[in-house]
């Protein structure tokens, strides 16, 4: 394949939620994430990015919902398979970090060939991969 060229990267990822702000408390008060962007659209609307602290990977679009079809996804964007990776260097620490913050974690920590890792759900129940990949 050709016509490629430069730098790309996958920089954000849409995340439809139920409210804005109920969102950015949670992922900043149980994941550890910062605030990057929230700024104002009009009409209700609001460009609002999260990122982990540190600022490695792409950064989450939170998306409010704004119809029937949209709240229906909530929860469930990936029809129930995990749907994010948090990558971390220090598995045990983050892990006990977010038991003691509320996160509800769906199973206990397992070792895989490809690293340590273990299912939890957000806010609305998309299921994300807490991993520290072997390296």
């Amino acid at each position: 394949m050709t016509g490629f060229a430069g730098n790309r990267r996958v920089a954000t990822v849409a995340v439809v939620v139920a409210d804005y702000d109920e969102a950015i408390a949670w992922y900043v008060d149980r994941l550890g994430f910062v605030l990057a962007e929230d700024v104002d659209l009009g009409d209700g609307k609001r460009w609002v990015t999260i990122a982990p602290a540190g600022g490695h990977g792409a950064r989450l679009l939170l998306a409010e919902a704004s119809d029937d079809a949209q709240r229906k996804s909530i929860g469930n964007q990936t029809g129930g398979r995990v749907f994010l990776f948090l990558e971390t260097d220090d598995f045990a620490r983050d892990h006990a970090t977010m038991l003691e913050k509320g996160v509800e974690f769906r199973e206990a920590p397992r070792h895989e060939v490809y690293g340590t890792v273990a299912v939890f759900a957000d806010l609305h129940g998309n299921l994300w991969d807490l991993i520290e990949p072997k390296r």
